[in-house]
């Protein structure tokens, strides 16, 4: 079977989902979208309001801001893969609880059984939490062996990136930018292999 039908048999499971509570107040399922034999897959927390009400993740502020990250580095959304841990919007945007995540996480390890990227890139602590544990103060912007050859490299999530709009030296911002061009660096690599 092709990695796209295999694909698209998780995302249609993941539609008529009804593992945990957050089935009951979705308005959409937001599986996740790009690219599913990039080296990069991106992973956030969990839909927000825009992503809920689209069915594509990063689409809202946090997203658009997601998207001129990736822009400054030279990456292109559609090459990459993104998705979230949890696929359906948690309400009021809180953090999904352990027993969502758990409900869910069986989708999130499908799609990288199936893309089976070189780097894993959680953005913020819950997606990190989700595959190592630790602060993403303390981890963002290095990487970490996780399973097989498969490395995490953690970042700071667009939304955290909101909050703080510093863009003085040390600052979040300064310091994404710092990630993100490390990141491209080691796709550039993995691209010319």
């Amino acid at each position: 079977m092709k990695d796209e039908d295999l694909m698209k048999i998780i995302e249609e499971r993941i539609s008529y989902c009804t593992a945990c509570d957050l089935s009951k107040t979705r308005t959409k399922v937001v599986p996740g979208e790009g690219n599913i034999h990039s080296p990069i897959v991106f992973v956030g927390e969990g839909p927000g309001e825009d992503e809920d009400l689209s069915g594509r993740p990063f689409v809202g502020r946090a997203g658009q801001l997601f998207d001129k990250i990736l822009e400054s580095a030279g990456f292109v959304r559609k090459d990459l893969y993104i998705t979230n841990v949890v696929k359906c919007r948690p309400p009021d945007n809180r953090v999904p609880h352990q027993d969502e995540i758990l409900a869910c996480s069986h989708f999130l390890m499908a799609q990288i059984a199936v893309i089976n990227p070189k780097i894993i890139v959680p953005l913020g602590s819950t997606a990190l939490n989700f595959f190592i544990s630790g602060s993403i103060s303390e981890m963002r912007g290095k990487f970490f062996d996780w399973k097989g050859e498969i490395k995490i490299f953690p970042m700071f999530h667009p939304s955290y990136l909101l909050r703080n709009q510093s863009k003085a030296p040390g600052s979040p911002k300064a310091l994404t930018w710092d990630d993100i061009r490390v990141l491209k660096k080691a796709y550039d690599e993995i691209k010319e292999k």
